[in-house]
């Protein structure tokens, strides 16, 4: 079953070359229309435009010339990071509008726009980026290098704007290095003044510690048991010399003694042989006793008065001297019943004894005196012997108030050390920086005098405009031709018809209304062509005379 044919909607034949001529022929004031129209526009939009024209200048960084591992710098952020900080104060709102003020930027503009949006506009007209990259082993670094430039239409104050801009880079760059410099330094000093203030507080404390503690530090343990040691040799020494004294007292006593029983016994007239026989017996007493004493004297430094030894030699030397007394007593008695004789040759030896008494007595108070002296040193060393005692018992009672002042004056020993080495070197860094040997921005090319506008770009504008013009005539013409469903000519109506042509017939128009058409035609294209005429030529008229004065 075969569909059924739709008469009222039949289908549009096939164009060929010669009918798009016909379509253009017929729509021609619709292609060239556009086309003139959107030349005229961007003509006047491109010459109307203002020129923009974009001052750059390069600025590099260059690296201190004192290297890093001699003089560090006070200042560890990195150049990237210091410039986008400059770069947004240098960009800020009081800087641009003072930039706006002092090279009277957007006149026109602040007549009627707010100064916000001023200054937003000069923020995008203000470019600042690096230079480039560079590779290095497989790696991307940044090149040391950034460039700043400005786009504006006059192209003197966009050069003055750049270089003020890269101007204020420089010396902002300078003044931020040299006051972070300054900064760190007058911190460190500050810090170093503190330390300084702690360490002599230590130190006063450690003084008045060492003097209230005089010898009783722990440091002179050594030296006080060192000392002990000696000063105890010295007092064995002295108590020694203390037992030899009194030994020679006691037998110059005992001669003594011996002396005055002769001198008794020759003034009662006793023969010489009793005499003798008493001076044995006596001497021999004598002697036992003195060594008697001598033993205790010796157990008395080993042992107390309550100590047994000390008693059964206390009771032995009372029991000498009682047997001593006994015999003196009996010698005188028999002494009292002899006869007194005296002679020459008894007045000779009673005079040789009173002179060997007064010898001996004279000895004796020597050897008093010596007794004495050695006493005396022997209750000095006794007493330096219980002060360094006391000493060394109170030294570990001192010793943790010691360690603990001792360690904390030697943390603030280190930090001092580490602060004043820290200030010496940032005072260092800030001298170089003062110096201008650190790192700083220079300037690499100054900012240039745009010759060419940047932008706009007019034939690009130009060629697009034509472009789009003949695109949108073309449409036009094409939509027309879409709409308009008439027969055109004898293809037309062989093809919709599907009836064979046998004669055509002209069409017939009235002369008048034929001339009349085409004069008004000749007229609107020839006042079209004027007015774009014109308008293009005063737009560039006014580019090149009145824009540029």
């Amino acid at each position: 079953m075969q569909p059924t044919q739709d008469y009222l909607s039949p289908g549009r034949r096939a164009l060929d070359v010669e009918d798009y001529i016909d379509i253009v022929r017929r729509h021609k004031s619709w292609i060239v229309g556009p086309a003139f129209a959107a030349l005229v526009l961007s003509v006047v939009g491109a010459f109307l435009w203002p020129d923009t024209f974009i001052s750059e200048s390069s600025v590099q960084v260059v690296p201190p010339q004192v290297p890093e591992r001699y003089v560090s710098s006070n200042v560890n952020s990195e150049m990237s990071q210091r410039i986008q900080t400059m770069a947004q104060e240098i960009i800020s709102r009081p800087q641009l509008t003072n930039i706006i003020t002092t090279h009277d930027l957007y006149r026109r503009e602040r007549e009627s726009t707010p100064m916000e949006d001023i200054i937003e506009k000069m923020k995008r007209d203000i470019s600042i980026s690096p230079v480039g990259t560079l590779a290095i082993q497989n790696q991307r670094m940044p090149i040391s290098a950034f460039r700043v430039s400005f786009k504006y239409s006059d192209r003197f104050k966009a050069q003055k704007v750049t270089q003020e801009l890269v101007g204020r880079f420089i010396s902002e760059n300078t003044r931020k290095l040299y006051s972070q410099s300054a900064a760190t330094t007058e911190f460190l000093n500050d810090q170093w003044e503190s330390a300084r203030k702690h360490l002599e507080e230590m130190e006063a404390k450690i003084t008045a510690f060492r003097v209230r503690n005089a010898g009783r530090l722990p440091d002179q343990m050594n030296a006080n048991i060192q000392s002990l040691q000696g000063v105890q040799s010295q007092l064995m020494a002295a108590n020694d010399a203390i037992s030899r004294t009194g030994q020679e007292k006691l037998l110059l006593e005992n001669q003594l003694r011996i002396y005055r029983d002769q001198l008794r016994n020759a003034a009662s007239g006793n023969d010489d042989l009793s005499v003798q026989v008493k001076s044995d017996r006596l001497v021999a007493l004598d002697r036992d006793i003195m060594l008697a004493e001598m033993r205790l004297a010796a157990a008395r430094e080993r042992y107390r008065d309550t100590h047994p030894d000390i008693k059964s030699l206390q009771a032995e030397l009372g029991m000498l001297r009682s047997r001593r007394d006994m015999l003196m007593k009996e010698e005188e008695s028999k002494l009292g019943t002899a006869p007194a004789r005296t002679t020459p040759a008894m007045r000779r030896s009673t005079q040789q004894l009173e002179a060997a008494i007064s010898t001996l007595e004279g000895q004796i108070q020597a050897k008093d005196l010596e007794m004495a002296e050695r006493q005396k040193t022997q209750r000095q060393l006794t007493d330096f012997v219980n002060g360094l005692s006391s000493r060394i018992q109170a030294t570990p009672a001192a010793e943790g108030e010691y360690a603990e002042l001792t360690r904390d004056y030697n943390l603030a020993k280190v930090r001092y050390d580490e602060l004043n080495n820290k200030k010496t070197q940032s005072q260092i860094a800030t001298n170089l920086e003062n110096r201008g040997q650190g790192e700083r921005l220079e300037l690499l090319e100054q900012a240039t005098l745009p010759e060419t506008p940047a932008e706009p770009d007019r034939l690009l504008i130009i060629g697009a405009g034509i472009g789009l013009g003949m695109l949108a005539g073309v449409f036009t013409a094409g939509a027309r031709e879409m709409k308009d469903t008439s027969l055109k000519n004898l293809k037309d109506a062989r093809a919709y018809t599907g009836l064979p042509v046998l004669g055509t017939i002209p069409l017939l128009e009235n002369d008048l209304v034929v001339r009349r058409k085409r004069r008004l035609t000749w007229v609107a294209w020839s006042a079209a062509c004027i007015i774009g005429v014109v308008a293009m030529t005063s737009s560039i008229y006014y580019y090149y005379y009145v824009a540029k004065v």
